[in-house]
């Protein structure tokens, strides 16, 4: 019979469930999802790479601080206050372009990164 050895099915179940773990530990919870949906469709017009947005921040900012989804200094305070007034070349967003609700799931996406 060719069974496999039981030290080798241990690890590899062991495996799996690390695997599995990680990948459930790296999913959007569905505020992040939604967040991270508006923010494509409302900001990446400039934000995503190679938009307007980051071309300018890239000349501002070390390299990796220009795209917004990558950063860990945004905080949500700071987002909203940026997209309500306008900041550098950015235009000020009005509510109704993006709602108080909106801006406030597309902020802790961006801040889920953010480091105390």
């Amino acid at each position: 019979m060719n069974r496999m050895p039981t030290a080798r099915r241990c690890a590899l179940a062991g495996g799996l469930s690390l695997c599995l773990a990680l990948s459930w530990s790296f999913a959007e919870t569905p505020q992040e999802d939604a967040g991270r949906r508006l923010y494509e469709e409302k900001c990446g017009m400039c934000h995503a790479a190679g938009g307007m947005g980051t071309g300018l921040l890239a000349r501002r900012y070390p390299p990796g601080q220009e795209l917004l989804e990558q950063r860990s200094n945004l905080t949500p305070a700071f987002i909203e206050v940026a997209v309500r007034s306008g900041i550098g070349n950015m235009p000020r967003i009005s509510r109704a372009e993006v709602s108080d609700e909106q801006l406030a799931l597309i902020s802790r996406y961006l801040s889920r990164q953010a480091t105390p």
